[in-house]
């Protein structure tokens, strides 16, 4: 009998080469005693993300986030996941809501987030995300020209 973590492992890699069906495949053969373990949850949650099936990270990332509040990955691609079915001011809330328990968010924390406020109407602080973005990685800046998520931003900075 192959151990979980190595079903897990397959999964990850069939994940990185792109392998959809193959990582599903590699899931069912997860004992079912197991398939609600974290690390299974996770991947699981990786694979409905490469496959966007929203539903299923947005059923998905909570039980992952609660296992682990600090981890900042679930947070983003639930609050993502959230923005694809247009529940932007849900997405906005679950970010703000991870902001506050990642140990340390990255800067796509602050970017997402800019994206949500902007969608949102809030252009100053989209603006301020943004700004916080760019002063820790001006390549952002680049991202963000051609993002349509910002785009009512540009639009409203513009004389």
């Amino acid at each position: 009998m192959i151990p979980t973590r190595k079903h897990l492992d397959y999964a990850l890699g069939y994940l990185e080469l792109g392998l959809l069906a193959e990582a599903r495949e590699e899931l069912a053969r997860i004992p079912s005693a197991d398939r609600q373990n974290t690390d299974v949850l996770a991947v699981r949650l990786e694979l409905a993300m490469a496959e966007e099936t929203w539903e299923d990270v947005i059923a998905l990332a909570p039980q992952v986030v609660c296992a682990d509040p600090s981890a900042e990955r679930p947070w983003i691609v639930w609050a993502y996941a959230l923005r694809e079915r247009q529940r932007i001011t849900e997405a906005r809330d679950i970010l703000l809501r991870g902001e506050q328990a990642i140990t340390a968010p990255d800067i796509l924390v602050d970017y997402n987030l800019a994206c949500y406020y902007c969608l949102l109407g809030d252009f100053p602080e989209a603006r301020r995300r943004l700004d916080r973005v760019f002063a820790r990685e001006p390549h952002w800046k680049e991202e963000a020209r051609h993002d349509p998520d910002l785009a009512a931003l540009q639009d409203a900075e513009t004389p």
